[in-house]
């Protein structure tokens, strides 16, 4: 039986590598793998070693109590179904744990490749269609090329690849020249190809994340770094800005439609006419309903089925003519809406553990990406609710597998096991 374990071990960490390839490409290849994984973790059945493994585990327990608040507050819902739905939509956070009895430290550089393997297909994919070599596929637009997820989506991912490819390049002195140019090369095409897309928020995120890596690469030089940042962003903003069209499109959209935000809760479709939207004016009546239904329910909110009743009485008051969304495109704003100041606690909770392992670690791989990787998220989810959104969630809980798995410990148990 031991053997069999084993085996499975080794076998799932080989379709985490899959789990890691196959995400950004398609929903469905990378739901298969994870699903195999919890199977075959179901097969091998050492429930009880896996409890010990994971029990002290600071992220695994944080977890556990953010789903858990989405478990309670079903004894407040009124809209049972739904609450279902929405509990259901969470549960894939369980993957933590679960990843977590699997991964391998040896593994880890090949999971990450894997990844970027994966983004850089994207990436020759995207710029094909810009280019007009490749034909239109899925949603994707001369304007937006993007053939495999929204630019919801795809900008996200595109920060996060250049990350680690930047971790790799400025911090890891074992790689050598050829991997180094390598890395250079497609540091460079990556951060070109998020400013040829629309989406705004993963650009927002890409500047944040090179203000974490400049400070990172100067740890006790603050006021340098704040002044190699400024250098930075501004000059990589004023290009973007100058040659791509779709950036300064956007950017300057997003200026109009928030000074003009007044005037979009006025107007009202003429007759016959469909109500033409603001996405930016949408994401602050959301944000402004979201925070009236907090008002009222400030310490338990409405619960986990709730919500979307709630928040359309609001919107029929506030922007009548707004499409009624699941969510108001903001996590903080969610979370406070449905469980208080319980559920947005829960929350935060869970990102303290993450910085805490992560300040607290001896590899300088986890100090790294272990910090850089919950400030990107807590910046981006005021954008849209990114930890409900399938692909971002689910990249959010591999990268957390493996970045905050206590190795050592976990060695150690198993040896003493084995004795």
């Amino acid at each position: 039986m031991q053997k069999i374990r084993n085996s499975i071990d080794n076998i799932n960490s080989y379709l985490l590598m899959l789990v890691a390839f196959f995400l950004p490409l398609t929903v469905f290849g990378g739901n298969l793998f994870a699903v195999l994984i919890f199977l075959l973790w179901i097969i091998k059945a050492d429930f009880k070693s896996d409890f010990h493994r994971l029990k002290n585990n600071a992220l695994v327990i944080a977890v556990l109590l953010y789903l858990l608040v989405h478990v309670v507050a079903l004894l407040w819902t009124a809209d049972m179904q739904f609450g279902l739905y929405t509990l259901r939509k969470q549960l894939k956070f369980l993957f933590i744990p679960i990843f977590m009895l699997f991964v391998k430290r040896e593994h880890v550089k090949y999971y990450i490749l894997a990844f970027l393997a994966s983004m850089s297909l994207s990436e020759i994919w995207s710029y094909g269609i810009w280019f007009e070599l490749l034909p239109l596929y899925g949603g994707a637009t001369l304007e937006d090329p993007i053939p495999l997820m929204s630019h919801i989506t795809y900008t996200p991912f595109l920060t996060i690849a250049t990350y680690l490819l930047l971790y790799y390049f400025l911090f890891d002195p074992s790689i050598g020249k050829l991997k180094k140019t390598t890395y250079a090369f497609f540091i460079l095409t990556i951060s070109t190809n998020v400013f040829i897309n629309g989406g705004r928020a993963g650009q927002v995120m890409f500047f944040a994340m090179i203000v974490i890596t400049i400070f990172q690469y100067f740890p006790r030089k603050a006021l340098k770094a704040a002044i190699i940042s400024l250098i930075i962003l501004f000059a990589t903003f004023s290009t973007a800005y100058t040659i791509s069209e779709i950036f300064k499109h956007r950017v300057d959209l997003a200026i109009s439609q928030f000074t003009n935000y007044s005037e979009f809760l006025k107007s009202t479709p003429a007759p016959g006419k469909e109500f033409v939207g603001s996405s930016v004016g949408e994401r602050m009546v959301f944000a402004v309903s979201s925070w009236e239904i907090f008002k009222e329910h400030p310490i338990f909110g409405v619960g986990t089925g709730d919500f979307k009743n709630e928040f359309a009485k609001k919107l029929s008051i506030n922007a009548p003519y707004v499409e009624i969304v699941e969510n108001p495109h903001n996590m903080y704003s969610l979370i406070l809406a449905q469980f208080g100041l319980i559920g947005l606690a829960a929350l935060l909770y869970m990102f303290y553990t993450q910085v805490k392992i992560a300040k607290h670690s001896n590899e300088e791989f986890v100090r790294k990406i272990g910090i850089a990787l919950p400030l990107l998220y807590l910046l981006i989810m005021l954008s849209d609710s990114y930890l409900m959104v399938h692909m971002t969630g689910l990249l959010f809980i591999f990268i957390s597998s493996f970045v905050y798995k206590d190795y050592e410990m976990d060695k150690q148990y198993r040896l003493k096991t084995t004795e």
